[in-house]
């Protein structure tokens, strides 16, 4: 295998863990919420994730950061990990890992709100105006059809409570990332970032399990086998492969291109929810999700034109 062959295998396998990983993750997510609580597994999958990272960080003899990029890291870890990742599997108690990836799929909405230091050129294209708003139109149909029940009421009120939950981690992730586009400097991307940040989190989140007193009734010899398979899936799968995989695209491959998993990883999601654990996805829903994706493409397209 020439050098060319060789990266070209190496990108590909990349997309693959970033589009079909992440959108798996969402069910994972369910696996583990059978007897762990949210942030216990947050806590445990960063932990966990960072420690062995740290590890072949160490053993690759890479430069550490400084004192105020580890803090920026930290910070940046914290709101995209706990904030953003941590939030989702809280809200996937009351809504269906599907939803929560079609809602999560608005990120790339919420960059174009946030970034205030771009809002003139943004808003001075009126496709991106009109993205935004079908995008945020796609994510309330697909919320108000969710399959009914015999206990409507209850599962209305559930579903309105995820995806706010669901909506502020996509919030929080997309200011994680703007905190660390413009306080980490390109170009220096060691092993050790991504370890910082995982670190991080789990310390983060293990604090916030310990103040909602998820620690104290959690009983670890209680928990059955395919929660601790959800959590070893999210460990090795979601913060170390495809995590790093994320990491290394954007340093070889243009943004625009490495986002383009925000519209495979809501299909994926629905797909496998409703494969493996029977999640219902009504007709309807399947439009909101079109019509979400259809929002988001349109404001990425004309995003990357008017930044280039």
């Amino acid at each position: 295998m020439n050098k060319t062959s060789g990266s070209r295998f190496w990108l590909v396998l990349a997309f693959v863990a970033v589009y079909f990983v992440w959108g798996t993750t969402y069910l994972a997510n369910l696996y583990a919420l059978k007897a762990i609580p949210p942030f216990i597994i947050s806590a445990l999958r960063y932990l966990v994730a960072g420690l062995l990272l740290a590890a072949l960080a160490a053993g690759k003899n890479q430069v550490f950061p400084s004192g105020k990029e580890c803090r920026d890291l930290a910070v940046s870890g914290i709101l995209m990990l706990v904030g953003g990742s941590g939030l989702v599997v809280v809200a996937e108690q009351y809504i269906t890992s599907g939803s929560a990836a079609v809602i999560v799929a608005t990120e790339p909405l919420w960059f174009v709100l946030l970034d205030h230091s771009r809002w003139k050129l943004y808003f001075n294209d009126k496709k991106i105006i009109v993205g935004l708003l079908i995008g945020f139109f796609g994510i309330v149909l697909f919320a108000q059809f969710e399959p009914n029940d015999t206990h409507h009421q209850t599962q209305s009120t559930d579903q309105l409570l995820g995806t706010a939950i669901v909506l502020a981690g996509a919030v929080l992730w997309v200011c994680g990332t703007l905190f660390a586009s413009r306080r980490i400097k390109p170009g220096r991307y060691t092993l050790w970032h991504t370890t910082i940040q995982l670190l991080a989190a789990g310390l983060f989140a293990t604090f916030i399990a310990l103040v909602n007193g998820e620690w104290t009734g959690f009983v670890w010899q209680a928990v059955p086998l395919p929660a601790w398979g959800g959590l070893a899936f999210l460990i090795v799968f979601g913060s170390l492969i495809a995590y790093l995989a994320f990491g290394w695209l954007v340093t070889v491959q243009p943004p625009a291109i490495v986002s383009t998993h925000t519209y495979i990883n809501p299909l994926i999601a629905v797909l496998i929810g409703w494969l493996v654990a029977g999640e219902q996805v009504s007709g309807l829903q399947v439009v909101g999700l079109a019509v979400v994706l259809t929002g988001v493409l349109l404001t990425q397209l004309s995003k990357s034109r008017a930044e280039g």
